[in-house]
């Protein structure tokens, strides 16, 4: 059963989907609301060594329906998704939410500092 999974940051990239899954990922714009980004200081240094920034932003709950992240919602494996935890710096978790579009997607959060 393939996973739909939101990425407003590096999973974007064509080189990171590449690297990541040996393909590049079929998505659509899609938006989430309730949440805005704020940025984060990663530590992880496996995440950094694959030549990512320091800095990366992290969605955040707001439960404001006037904020809102545009993105990318990727269709992807189960397989895929579990590669893309272990991509994932540590302190970041996988939950569900659903998008403007009525979607149910999978979507990585810092859940303490990285």
């Amino acid at each position: 059963m393939n996973q739909c999974l939101f990425s407003y940051g590096t999973l974007q990239k064509t080189q990171t989907q590449i690297a990541l899954f040996g393909r590049i990922l079929q998505g659509w714009p899609d938006v989430l609301n309730g949440y805005k980004t704020t940025t984060v200081e990663i530590k992880d240094e496996a995440f950094l060594a694959k030549g990512e920034q320091t800095m990366q932003q992290t969605a955040v709950a707001t439960n404001n329906e006037n904020d809102s992240i545009e993105g990318t919602a990727f269709e992807l494996t189960e397989e895929e998704l579990l590669n893309a935890d272990k991509y994932e710096p540590e302190g970041y978790e996988r939950i569900k939410i659903k998008l403007a579009s009525g979607k149910e997607a999978w979507l990585y959060v810092a859940i303490k500092e990285t």
